[in-house]
């Protein structure tokens, strides 16, 4: 479920424009700092411009069986 119409929001799958890359979001800290983590591998970054995030497959998505 995204936090607002058209927003990344936490479990989506988004493609971060600013970071040039795909992260998966884990956390949305006051409103105004997405924390992601890459979509395959270890580490975390974080992004304060969620219009740059932009949504490539919502929650409902991701956490599918196949």
């Amino acid at each position: 479920m995204s936090g607002r119409e058209g927003t990344a929001w936490v479990g989506d799958l988004v493609h971060d424009e600013d970071a040039g890359r795909r992260g998966i979001v884990t956390d949305v800290r006051g409103g105004s700092m997405w924390v992601l983590r890459p979509e395959f591998g270890t580490g975390q970054w974080m992004s304060l411009t969620p219009d740059r995030l932009t949504v490539l497959m919502p929650r409902e998505r991701v956490c599918e069986e196949p």
